[in-house]
């Protein structure tokens, strides 16, 4: 049916209201609307939030199709409330030249769970050596405006200043994965009280901090746009408030699990808690939250990275990094965030819709409820809790830290431009 008729949804967790939907655009919000010719869907209770944003996933197409592809990943983008993700490009081949993110670019298009936007690699093959085809790939039919080496960090500071420099002509953005990679060699997990116990080699806070303060400082000096990936630590938050309060154009992302989990649980030695970059202590924790509340912090990202069963069900050492999280990113800002005060919904409807979809350029997408509007929405059954099974994920992988732990909300429905892609928390 082109007409859809949502009745009773608390609209950013407000008073109920009903929106009517009618082919790809909001055409009315508000109380008692009429349900002639529509398809009705009872939201009592339910919390209606525009389509989330992330800017930090891993669909591994091309390349690494054993782990995630495309259609799988956007599959697991609808099941958790996504209309819009940034593909990160260390595909196999990178993402680095114009006809490898027209390719995710369009495989995107074909599947249409959600819209894929490609980020384009900083570096040609993620070397760190010579800048990419930066403005060929801003200008190919992908429309790139992100560019990150994601999983490495652009540590030299010449090619990072060109980079800033590059991408200022557009309008872009370029993504730091803030790791200083002289200062994390062979090292396993966070640098503490918790690796001297275990004997396992420190990733130093410092190894994150130091190249956070450096870029602000390039960013400031180009006048050009910077991004922190994954932020981890109190120090890092400390200096993206400095950097703000300079008036320095930075932004920055913590993912769900650095909001939830601590190095703590690294004594198990289960390698699902192995993750670049490390988690950290409560304190940084803590520090986490209290920034996303603030706005110091302005969004939550996944940094979804599938691996299939045999890179992580092995020792630790030899274990891949990473955890999927686009299924249950929602949950966990709901169990860290809403239910602990921090946030309202409204203002995780900015966290994680406004602000990533103004940061990448994602034209449609963070859009207001109201009449006019594209109709990228997700449902939400906030008085849900439920144990986390990740044989139900869509997610090619299983390599989840909340198997079996009890989280809160439920995404039922998700829309992309009136089409529903989640229905009844079922796929359509």
């Amino acid at each position: 049916m082109s007409k859809i008729l949502i009745r009773g949804a608390r609209v950013l967790g407000g008073e109920p209201q009903d929106v009517l939907i009618d082919g790809g655009t909001i055409a009315a919000v508000g109380a008692g609307l009429s349900a002639e010719g529509a398809e009705v869907v009872e939201a009592e209770g339910k919390v209606l939030l525009p389509g989330l944003v992330d800017l930090h996933t891993h669909l591994r197409e091309p390349g690494r199709e054993d782990s995630e592809t495309v259609l799988t990943g956007t599959r697991a983008a609808a099941s958790g409330g996504y209309t819009a993700v940034f593909a990160m490009a260390n595909t196999f081949p990178v993402a680095d030249t114009a006809g490898v993110v027209e390719q995710v670019y369009r495989l995107g298009q074909e599947h249409g769970y959600c819209d894929v936007q490609p980020i384009g690699a900083v570096t040609v093959g993620l070397e760190g050596k010579k800048l990419a085809e930066l403005g060929a790939m801003h200008e190919s039919a992908a429309g790139v405006t992100v560019f990150s080496d994601d999983g490495k960090c652009v540590d030299d500071a010449v090619i990072m200043r060109r980079a800033l420099e590059y991408v200022k002509a557009f309008g872009g953005v370029v993504a730091q994965h803030a790791q200083e990679p002289r200062l994390t060699e062979g090292a396993q997990m966070n640098e503490g009280v918790v690796s001297a116990e275990l004997g396992l080699g420190g990733w130093p806070a410092v190894a994150e901090e130091s190249v956070i303060a450096r870029d602000v400082l390039l960013a400031e000096h180009v006048g050009s746009r910077v991004h922190i990936c994954h932020l981890s630590t109190a120090g890092s938050v400390e200096i993206v408030r400095w950097a703000k309060s300079r008036g320095i154009d930075v932004t920055a992302e913590v993912t769900p699990h650095h909001l939830l989990l601590t190095d703590e649980l690294v004594r198990t030695y289960n390698p699902v808690y192995k993750v670049n970059p490390p988690l950290r202590t409560e304190r940084d924790v803590l520090a986490l939250r209290e920034a996303l509340a603030d706005g110091t912090i302005d969004i939550v990202a996944t940094d979804h990275a599938p691996h299939p069963h045999e890179d992580k069900d092995c020792e630790w050492a030899a274990a891949a990094m990473g955890m999927v999280g686009l299924e249950t990113a929602l949950s966990v800002v709901q169990e860290t965030m809403v239910d602990t005060g921090l946030l309202d919904w409204a203002t995780v409807a900015d966290r994680m819709s406004f602000a990533p979809a103004r940061i990448g350029r994602a034209t449609g997408h963070g859009r207001p409820v109201s009449a006019g509007e594209p109709a990228n929405l997700a449902l939400v059954d906030t008085a849900y809790r439920g144990s986390v099974d990740p044989a139900g994920f869509a997610s090619r992988s299983r390599n989840t830290p909340y198997e079996g732990r009890e989280l809160p909300g439920r995404v039922t429905h998700t829309w992309l431009r009136g089409k529903a892609t989640l229905v009844d928390g079922k796929l359509a």
